[in-house]
């Protein structure tokens, strides 16, 4: 019995990070635009991280976030999220660019 809850324990924790983070996605509004894995207005999330994978891009990524702007990813800008505060958008950058 130990070992089964020591084992969802361990799993839950885990997998808490990216749920925590998708849950602040959802909060600020990011996923009105953005999913995971495919394009709606904005990229999907992977193909972020895929994009800018093995490059040190997380600050720009969390400044991107708060300011918007545009031309990476097309002609349709991102508007700007001065709501989501600089821990949140550094964790929000950590996020996406973690992901596979």
């Amino acid at each position: 019995m130990k070992r089964v809850l020591l084992t969802l324990l361990v799993t839950l924790t885990a997998a808490s990070p990216a749920l925590a983070d998708q849950a602040l996605a959802d909060k600020k509004k990011c996923m009105a635009c953005h999913t995971l894995n495919k394009k709606v207005v904005g990229p999907a999330y992977k193909d972020v991280a895929a994009k800018y994978a093995g490059q040190n891009v997380s600050a720009w990524l969390a400044n991107k976030i708060i300011s918007g702007g545009g031309g990476v990813w097309g002609v349709v800008p991102m508007p700007a999220n001065p709501k989501v505060s600089p821990d949140e958008a550094n964790e929000l950058a950590r996020w996406i660019l973690s992901l596979k």
